[in-house]
């Protein structure tokens, strides 16, 4: 049978299934998406097969995605370890320790922002933070007399600035995964257009938060935390050495794996001077995460994570989603319905607004951030190259759709946790996520400015050029 170029329905109803599969097992099931995904894969390689490719060239294509994720993948393991030596030799307790230092009832809700963020920066995952200290936090605004879904705000506003520019987030090695960059040049790019957002949320609560506040609030939650951290863990600014050392790095253009296993020495070596861990407790710590101990609840759920094998569940996810992409660009599927989508768009606005666009869309139809980065992120990773623009324009617009917007969507995985652990539903609290819907709205904005738009030199898109007439 001859290969031909695929129609239209045919490529569309391979995104329509996969639509479909992963909400009614996500939404319904509440399964994770992982198995959803391969199923859709499996029928992408079906549509493949129907329009002449043969099986071989099929599985090459798996093949070659997930060959294009492979340094994030290695990203992904070696960040697990660090997470895992990180707590182990008191690095993440230091920094939650200082932002829980910093809470005053007089500016709260600038603090609840503050305080989730600087978690989630040393954690990685907004979910631990909204879970853990968000709870507390929305505690003490109860007895402020603040209203809740204005402290959820707070607190999901926090929660998400840290995971979306954390090295330790899972999604922020994924966005410059799926666009073709790394994981250091995505964290610095997105530095401005972020830190905007993040002011303007700032000013926002700090405006709102003027009809709040009083001497008689209850901070025993937060007390009883900071004395377990103190109790638990030999806590000292020398201790925030090795985050710091790897954002010089960041600046400094040492590549990410490199920069990253630095970090992880650094930590390693503090390990037994301030916890006194032996060389076996790194080890376990670097492969299976760090247990806490604590007796604090709360606390003990925030730092019982990271490790290698803990890692798992992002590079699973990573494999299979890959092996959807690639069979998607090799058959030529992608390519007929990006064509259609590229035809509305003319300028490099146009295309971050149409990904933004689709990530919320996929949001909403998929219900689960990892895919609203993924599936776009493969649509359009040619597309930005052969403008001339670089990936990271593109792993920015991903990570400030994606991932943010996920938390404003009610049946979003996101924003079912969000509404369980927080107690606030969805649509109340929405309103209130600032930095969520704030960000996206900037980085378009700033697109015609060009600070959100990079192009790409004329080295890289001579090798651009090469490496597609190779794949030929």
């Amino acid at each position: 049978m001859e290969v031909r170029k695929p129609y239209i329905y045919e490529a569309i109803l391979s995104f329509a299934f996969l639509i479909a599969v992963m909400g009614i097992g996500i939404a319904f099931f509440g399964a994770n998406p992982h198995i959803p995904m391969l199923i859709g894969t499996a029928f992408a390689a079906v549509i493949a097969l129907k329009i002449g490719y043969k099986w071989q060239d099929i599985e090459n294509s798996m093949y070659e995605g997930i060959r294009q994720a492979l340094q994030a993948i290695i990203i992904l393991a070696i960040i697990g370890v660090l997470i895992g030596v990180w707590l182990l030799s008191g690095v993440v307790p230091t920094m939650i320790y200082f932002g829980l230092k910093i809470l005053s009832p007089k500016i709260f809700l600038v603090a609840t922002v503050l305080i989730c963020s600087i978690t989630s920066l040393a954690t990685g995952t907004s979910w631990g933070t909204a879970g853990t200290i968000g709870i507390a936090l929305m505690g003490i605004a109860s007895g402020l007399g603040v209203p809740a879904p204005i402290a959820a705000g707070a607190v999901i506003s926090g929660a998400y600035f840290g995971d979306k520019m954390s090295p330790l987030s899972d999604t922020t090695n994924l966005a410059p995964a799926m666009a073709g960059t790394d994981v250091f040049t995505h964290v610095k790019f997105m530095l401005k257009p972020t830190l905007i957002a993040y002011v303007i949320t700032l000013a926002v609560f700090a405006f709102v938060g003027l009809d709040f506040g009083g001497n008689n609030v209850d901070m025993t939650a937060i007390q009883t935390m900071k004395t377990a951290l103190e109790t638990s863990f030999n806590l000292s600014p020398i201790l925030l050495l090795p985050p710091i050392t790897v954002i010089v790095l960041i600046s400094r253009k040492v590549p990410a794996i490199p920069g990253i296993f630095i970090g992880i020495i650094l930590g390693a070596v503090l390990a037994p001077i301030f916890q006194g861990a032996n060389f076996g407790d790194i080890l376990n710590s670097g492969y299976s995460g760090f247990v806490s101990h604590t007796g604090i609840e709360s606390i003990d759920s925030l730092l019982t994570a990271g490790g290698l094998s803990n890692m798992m569940y992002s590079i699973s996810l990573t494999l299979i989603a890959m092996m959807f992409g690639g069979i998607m660009e090799r058959t030529g599927q992608l390519e007929v319905i990006v064509a259609k989508l590229l035809g509305l768009v003319h300028s490099a606005t146009g295309l971050i607004t149409l990904t933004i666009a689709t990530c919320i869309g996929s949001n909403m139809t998929m219900p689960e951030q990892y895919i609203s980065i993924v599936v776009p992120g493969r649509m359009y990773a040619q597309a930005y190259r052969d403008r001339g623009l670089h990936p990271k324009t593109l792993s920015n617009a991903l990570e400030s759709a994606g991932t943010l917007t996920s938390a404003l969507i009610p049946w979003n995985t996101c924003g079912a946790f969000l509404y369980g652990v927080l107690g606030v539903p969805t649509m109340l609290y929405a309103k209130w996520a600032v930095f969520n819907y704030v960000t996206p709205i900037v980085v378009i904005l700033l697109s015609f400015t060009g600070l959100t738009v990079a192009m790409l030199t004329d080295e890289e898109q001579k090798a651009n050029s090469e490496s597609v007439e190779v794949e030929a």
